[in-house]
């Protein structure tokens, strides 16, 4: 709702709560999207999380089809890694969000051939996380960014 906007409550009384946590809405979702990838980068990169690291990561891909095995495991594993983390405190949101969004997108059609749902491998996920990374390339960091604690962004 934009400011000039008057919402008319079912509950009037929640309006000052609601008001309250309005401007933390965006940062919430900017840093639980973010932290959700780090460990899946650090996962290919190091091992850690019960991951298998960059060799039988890239063994997997290969496996996948993806080729250059070893260039689309790396570009994945820093862009979950460093892209979660610029996006979990908002620098360079955009580019990062973008990268993210990509990544996602692509892994929407490779378990696009598995259905919808992500227990049966399916796409959902990355589907969701690919548009919320969208907002992020479009909207930018929000008011509690480094971004805009610098006073730039992207």
């Amino acid at each position: 709702m934009q400011n000039n906007e008057t919402e008319r409550l079912i509950v009037p009384a929640l309006g000052p709560l609601y008001a309250a946590f309005r401007p933390y809405a965006w940062l919430l979702v900017r840093v639980v999207a973010g932290v959700n990838l780090l460990p899946h980068g650090t996962q290919k990169l190091f091992g850690w999380f019960g991951g298998n690291g960059i060799e039988a990561t890239v063994q997997g891909f290969a496996a996948m089809g993806f080729e250059p095995a070893a260039l689309w495991v790396w570009l994945v594993a820093l862009t979950e890694t460093v892209g979660g983390f610029c996006l979990a405190v908002g620098l360079l949101t955009r580019p990062a969000a973008l990268a993210i969004a990509i990544f996602l997108f692509t892994a929407v059609a490779h378990h696009w051939a598995n259905g919808f749902f992500w227990p049966q491998g399916g796409f959902e996920y990355p589907l969701l996380w690919g548009v919320v990374a969208v907002a992020f390339a479009i909207r930018g960091g929000g008011a509690f960014s480094l971004d805009r604690l610098i006073g730039r962004a992207f």
